[in-house]
């Protein structure tokens, strides 16, 4: 078998792949892309996107409990087609997986190669019949949803996402068993939409919260909707009439379906990745460096979810195009990483950017929190709920980072995390107009509080308003 000189092969196809492909196809026409699996990338088949449009069916059908309120009959008529609801989700996700390809591998011819890949020896590769010997290789081969092995025998009946969103029909129960972003996200949906939902998850915490006063109150708000069982590790064994029993604890439920959501592994090991001189460590990712995301001293570079790095769609699309820059480049160019910003697309929605509170070092942070009860704008639209948690550097007044549990929190997240990337001091941010009614004037007091309680704001003026 011949084997095929190229400058860059990339391998995978997700959207850390697709970008990386680009930069790469900007300086050299020598190069393929390989991934033998579904294509049209993980968040718009299976994550980001379908997972949105079920939350955003469950929103609509949740406000009707505010209807009586408002004046407004009726409410109480509604109800769910679920086998309706499904199709809705299937049919947008099938939009956002055909933009994809109609907008990459539907258009290549035979630089595409629709094979998995795996190492034969350093620098060389076997993709379906073709031996691939590349002078620099980009790896983004994303992740698997983990499942216990105890419970696959279980077969259609235990889920992950990779399944959820094939489902005809919306089940009459179910246990979700993980409680971080996908689970949380997925759990409120469907029980806003009828579904029997138990939430279990072995840590005491959800929604990846690490803020004490956030993750007690998240507990609180979500457990009003849900149970939630907190603390304990799950247990999985038939049930009666083709159910599966569900244990934690003291706990016990009988459920047609369980949701895993208990994280995902990468699939970095169906590369023989040993006989490129590449070492995995118990997480299954090898030593990289997050800013060149050159592995070791090798000329290969890691990006995407398969790192275990940043698992969301911007940090991948950047690790992408930082891997195809530097698998052209005479040396690796080390890149300065974008300020960390996270969203749970729960309701209040979950964020946290910047600094987290784990990382502080608190003798040196001062921390100012607002509840979003008595904000004028969160009482109209009838979401005044959550918690608003500023934390900045005692010493300069710069914000370092916020964790927020907030109606429309994906907005206020993304201008608290600019003015991290920003650098900007408390004071200059309080310099900034805010306008009213709006949620964003939760921000006001907690910045006033921390000023206040500071000694370091630059001069003699009401610290919102600057002499002419």
């Amino acid at each position: 078998m011949m084997e095929e000189q190229v400058d860059v092969a990339v391998i995978g196809a997700g959207s850390a792949d697709l970008y990386a492909y680009a930069q790469v196809k900007r300086k050299t026409d020598s190069c393929v892309l390989i991934d033998g699996g579904e294509l049209g990338t993980t968040c718009a088949r299976v994550g980001c996107m379908p997972s949105k449009a079920l939350i955003q069916v469950a929103e609509d059908l949740h406000r009707r409990a505010l209807f009586a309120r408002e004046g407004i009959d009726g409410g109480d008529q509604l109800k769910v087609n679920g086998a309706d609801v499904m199709e809705h989700v299937q049919d947008l996700r099938d939009i956002f997986v055909d933009k994809v390809l109609s907008t990459s591998t539907d258009e290549m011819g035979d630089e595409f190669i629709a094979a998995h890949a795996r190492f034969l020896e350093p620098g060389l590769l076997l993709a379906g019949e073709r031996r691939i010997r590349a002078r620099r290789i980009v790896i983004a081969v994303g992740t698997s949803p983990l499942v216990p092995p105890a419970w696959k025998p279980f077969g259609e009946r235990v889920l992950t996402t990779d399944e959820l969103f094939e489902l005809e029909e919306l089940p009459q129960s179910i246990a979700v068993v993980g409680l971080g972003v996908i689970g949380l996200e997925l759990g409120q949906a469907l029980n806003r939409l009828g579904v029997r939902v138990t939430g279990i998850d072995q840590r005491e915490t959800i929604g990846n919260l690490d803020d004490p006063e956030l993750a007690q109150q998240a507990v609180q708000l979500i457990g009003k909707e849900m149970p939630l069982w907190l603390g304990q590790p799950a247990m999985v064994e038939e049930g009666e009439e083709g159910r599966l029993r569900v244990t934690a604890g003291d706990n016990r439920v009988e459920v047609e379906k369980v949701l895993v959501a208990i994280g995902r592994r990468p699939n970095l090991a169906a590369l023989d990745p040993h006989k490129a001189g590449i070492e995995l460590n118990q997480d299954g990712v090898p030593q990289f460096d997050p800013n060149t995301l050159q592995i070791g001293d090798l000329p290969i570079f890691l990006a995407g979810d398969a790192n275990l790095y940043r698992q969301v769609l911007h940090e991948a699309a950047d690790e992408g195009r930082i891997a195809g820059i530097n698998a052209l480049a005479d040396k690796p160019v080390a890149f300065r990483r974008k300020t960390p910003l996270t969203i749970t697309f729960s309701d209040p929605n979950i964020v946290m950017l910047g600094r987290h509170y784990s990382e502080l070092d608190l003798a040196n942070t001062v921390i100012g929190s607002v509840s979003f009860g008595l904000l004028g704008r969160a009482l109209i639209m009838g979401r005044n709920r959550g918690l608003l948690r500023l934390y900045a550097d005692k010493l300069s007044g710069r914000l370092l980072g916020a964790g927020l549990l907030a109606p429309h929190g994906e907005h206020l997240g993304h201008l608290l995390a600019w003015c991290v990337e920003q650098r900007l001091t408390l004071l200059q941010m309080l310099r900034m107009p805010f306008y009213h009614p709006v949620l964003e004037e939760a921000i006001q007091p907690v910045l006033r509080e921390l000023i206040a309680a500071s000694d370091w704001h630059d001069g003699p003026y009401p610290p919102d308003l600057e002499a002419l």
